[in-house]
């Protein structure tokens, strides 16, 4: 089994005749490109997946040092690392009520975290077994949060470390999308917990409504003998 397989996906995937090298290889690492993320999860046999937007340099020194918290913190199921641009530093996030997720100061010490930064994130084989396939009805940069959010109904737990840094070749915005955001706030913690998000985000709500069926149905799914705690759910909150 290898250590790691990466996952890369982006916007260049959906261009006729781009074919993807991988920046270096390795026989301990796998790599698979494209937009269907489900089917590089599917097809890796690594212990750890590292799931990446295509702006981000995956280099032998990040890896070393995904290598190194994963040693260091055994129990930890994913690893949400800081994003490196420039001069400027992007983090993972915690839970809030109002906006949905708010990302953690620059400053913040190794905590445990809601959701990663849609540009990277790297999760465990065992929780990925537990948590099950990426929600290919959400647009991917929300597809991550939900499965994040999903990952603590099953158990996981998500670790943001200050060392932990990926280095992003150029900026690349990801735009978040509210109806998407809604939907994998409220599968996961439900309508009292969305209620504020819903209440500043009308149209998002009334996507929701008009969904709802076949949301209610994976909400009801994901949180299925579900093992997030009331207490930790507060530790990763505003």
């Amino acid at each position: 089994m290898r250590q790691f397989d990466v996952i890369v996906w982006g916007s260049k995937f959906d261009e006729p005749g781009f074919t993807p090298t991988p920046p270096f290889t390795d026989a301990a690492l796998g790599w698979f490109f494209g937009n269907d993320v489900n089917e590089g999860l599917e097809k890796s046999d690594a212990e750890w997946i590292v799931i990446s937007h295509e702006s981000m340099n995956i280099d032998r020194d990040f890896l070393n040092d995904l290598a190194q918290a994963i040693s260091g913190f055994p129990m930890v199921d994913a690893f949400a690392p800081r994003v490196h641009c420039g001069e400027s530093f992007k983090g993972a996030s915690i839970l809030d009520s109002k906006t949905g997720f708010k990302q953690i100061p620059d400053h913040a010490p190794l905590r445990f975290v809601a959701a990663p930064c849609p540009e990277i994130v790297a999760f465990s084989r065992r929780i990925i077994q537990r948590t099950g396939r990426i929600d290919t009805d959400l647009p991917l940069t929300e597809a991550i949060a939900d499965y994040s959010l999903r990952m603590l109904h099953a158990g996981g737990k998500m670790f943001s470390i200050p060392y932990l840094v990926a280095r992003q070749g150029e900026p690349a915005p990801l735009e978040q999308d509210e109806n998407a955001l809604l939907v994998s706030l409220f599968k996961s913690l439900g309508f009292w917990k969305s209620f504020k998000f819903m209440v500043r985000h009308p149209a998002a709500t009334r996507n929701l409504i008009k969904n709802r069926k076949k949301i209610i149905e994976k909400r009801d799914s994901a949180i299925l003998l579900s093992k997030l705690r009331p207490n930790f759910l507060k530790e990763i909150s505003k």
